[in-house]
């Protein structure tokens, strides 16, 4: 994988659970790494949803392959660009050369 593509830093996160002010356990993101990746849109699909014109903003992120890197999943999620991605599928690219994960933009 060449390194000139890779332009992009990208934020993979998971989820985790963090004290309120009352020390209750809520869901939130933490960080789990931060790679260098190429970002290439895919075609935009569109779709009616609740009498709503719902615009989803597919995203194909690819990254090398690190020990940081190898367990991530469509349970995580990337920050990138402003938004959050949900994560649709992990793919490796070659023998441990590189993960290409393909991502929507999260609606809120």
């Amino acid at each position: 994988m060449r390194a000139g593509a890779l332009d992009r830093r990208i934020v993979i996160q998971r989820a985790a659970l963090a004290p309120d002010a009352a020390g209750d356990p809520m869901p939130s993101w933490a960080d789990l790494v931060t790679v260098w990746a190429s970002a290439r849109p895919a075609p935009g699909v569109e779709r009616l949803q609740s009498a709503e014109i719902a615009a989803t903003a597919p995203m194909v992120f690819r990254i090398r392959w690190s020990s940081a890197v190898s367990d991530v999943s469509p349970a995580d999620r990337i920050a990138y660009g402003g938004r959050d991605w949900n994560i649709v599928s992990v793919v490796e690219i070659g023998r441990r050369e590189g993960l290409e994960i393909a991502a929507t933009a999260r609606a809120d």
